[in-house]
């Protein structure tokens, strides 16, 4: 790096894309300046993903009573308030934000507070008046709720994912349309406290990116908890009323409801922040509003970076974060890290059951002609999981009938989310599942449910 600017690397971003970037870049010697317009930690700390895990806690400990009453114990309810459960969660999220500003800090990241627009190569304007330049450049700028026709936030009636994860009172019933991770997510928490819920779902399954049996669990498991499910179904109007907003729905077969409710939480996706940052000054290529990359996350302007949502990879809070890493390293000129393989990228989502998947589904598999075959073990013969009461759930695995190697994985049941990765680092350095059947699991638990299922692809799982 040459010494004419005032920065080697500016961020334009501190979400978990951002920050890891900056911090990676510091760690590698360089000087480092991140802008970030708002709260330290992006969307995902402080919109999103952190305190949306801690409503889910929340909401399972709320779940938990009538097991304690189960007990002998008595349990008063009348003096619950939601706004409590919002105090929990903005506390992690305060506490998470402070904790990523300390680390920049300690890494010397110098944080600028604003809004970054790129002006060239090696300039971005803040807030329109100050200039900081830099060798190299990352934009990490994220993305926000996709807002569709009709269905406008006006955060009162119509809300935000963002608007919901604020609320500090409970409605008495929402309607939620899309039924991808956030809005089974926040199903899962508003039936835990009583709201009555309706997910509206254009497609013909809930989490329709994920194997079908995992949707499938997940769809008895929300229809034995009363939650509505509206699927093969398009919202075509919405009428705000006193009471909250009657929507006119429309299935498959052409037939046509109104349902009312409280409150609508619109979560069919969401936009990547790529306007108004000066894209078009640069010649920066982008496709539907996301930034083409290369590789180590490069735009077609040399010295320009570009990663997390505003790219064309999964929307993932650490897939952004291994792009951060990405990009500071091929600037630093160690280029050791490959492109991000989609294949070993896990998704998690959060809802009970838990739902995780890493490679392909069934599905995709038979699309793609390849020779395989898929075994499921259930938890109902995972001593852990019956003795905790959480048996609905099981491990499924798609592996190659020839070589059996693991095409994909898929969890649905307690603690999915963090058993996944097992699997995810089985798949990624072709361990078999017999190599993973012959592995020693500790009795009792869930993972378990692992080694049974390898042995069930080998032919001799033993507990069914």
């Amino acid at each position: 790096m040459t010494n004419n600017f005032e920065y080697d690397i500016v961020v334009i971003g501190s979400g978990p894309g951002g920050y890891v970037a900056a911090i990676r870049a510091a760690q590698l010697g360089k000087r480092v300046a991140v802008i970030e317009k708002d709260k330290i930690g992006g969307v995902c700390l402080n919109i999103g993903c952190i305190p949306s895990k801690s409503l889910i806690h929340s909401a399972e400990l709320y779940r938990s009573v009538p097991s304690l009453e189960a007990l002998g114990l008595a349990i008063d309810r009348a003096g619950f308030d939601y706004s409590k459960v919002l105090q929990m969660s903005r506390k992690a999220s305060d506490a998470l934000s402070k904790g990523v500003a300390y680390l920049l800090k300690k890494n010397s990241v110098t944080v600028i507070a604003g809004t970054g627009e790129l002006e060239s190569d090696h300039e971005v304007i803040v807030n329109k008046e100050s200039v900081v330049t830099a060798e190299a450049i990352i934009i990490a700028t994220g993305s926000r709720p996709r807002i569709i026709d009709g269905f406008e936030f006006d955060s009162t009636t119509v809300l935000s994912s963002t608007d919901a994860l604020l609320m500090d009172k409970l409605p008495q019933s929402m309607l939620i349309l899309g039924a991808g991770a956030i809005g089974v997510e926040f199903a899962h928490i508003l039936n835990s406290f009583g709201v009555k819920v309706h997910i509206v779902e254009m497609m013909e399954r809930m989490l329709p990116l994920e194997d079908r049996d995992s949707s499938d669990l997940l769809r008895r498991s929300f229809s034995k908890r009363g939650i509505e499910m509206h699927l093969s179904t398009k919202a075509l109007s919405l009428v705000k009323t006193e009471n909250g907003a009657q929507v006119l729905l429309e299935n498959a077969q052409g037939e046509r409801e109104t349902v009312a409710a409280q409150k609508v939480l619109c979560v069919v996706g969401r936009t990547p922040n790529t306007d108004g940052i000066g894209l078009e000054k640069l010649g920066i290529i982008t496709e539907k509003g996301f930034i083409v990359t290369g590789d180590y996350c490069q735009t077609n302007v040399k010295g320009v970076y570009a990663i997390g949502d505003i790219v064309k990879t999964p929307l993932l809070a650490h897939v952004a974060s291994k792009e951060g890493e990405i990009a500071a390293e091929h600037i630093a000129g160690i280029s050791t890290i490959e492109k991000i393989n989609t294949a070993l990228i896990p998704g998690c989502v959060y809802c009970e059951p838990q739902i995780a998947s890493v490679g392909l589904t069934e599905e995709q598999v038979q699309k793609k002609g390849f020779p395989y075959k898929a075994v499921a073990f259930p938890y109902k013969a995972v001593g852990k999981a019956v003795a905790t009461g959480k048996s609905d759930g099981f491990v499924k695995l798609i592996y190659s009938e020839d070589t059996h190697q693991i095409l994909g994985a898929h969890i649905a049941g307690a603690d999915a989310t963090e058993m996944i990765h097992e699997l995810l680092l089985a798949k990624q350095n072709n361990i078999l599942p017999e190599d993973i059947a012959a592995m020693i699991h500790a009795h009792p638990t869930l993972s378990e449910a692992i080694m049974e299922a390898a042995r069930a692809a080998e032919g001799w799982a033993i507990h069914i």
